[in-house]
């Protein structure tokens, strides 16, 4: 383990010290799951764009009207 240094503002630790006191949890504990989640999502999510900028790249698109299709079944299915 590394401890790490941050600089938050008084309104956001008030935050982490009352969610750390209701959930009888450290504000380490909160802050160390919070930054894991955090970089989970983000390295997923630039793996994605990555991922649709090479398929884009190789000429695999799909047209707007198509997609506008898919996303308006799904809503429609989605309102039953």
């Amino acid at each position: 383990m590394t401890t790490i240094s941050v600089k938050i503002d008084d309104k956001t630790k008030n935050r982490l010290e009352k969610l750390a006191k209701s959930t009888s949890h450290t504000r380490s504990y909160i802050v160390a799951h919070a930054i894991k989640d955090y970089l989970e999502v983000n390295e997923w999510q630039i793996q994605e764009i990555k991922a649709g900028i090479k398929e884009a790249d190789a000429g695999h698109l799909i047209d707007h009207e198509t997609v506008l299709e898919k996303w308006e079944t799904k809503l429609a299915n989605t309102m039953d």
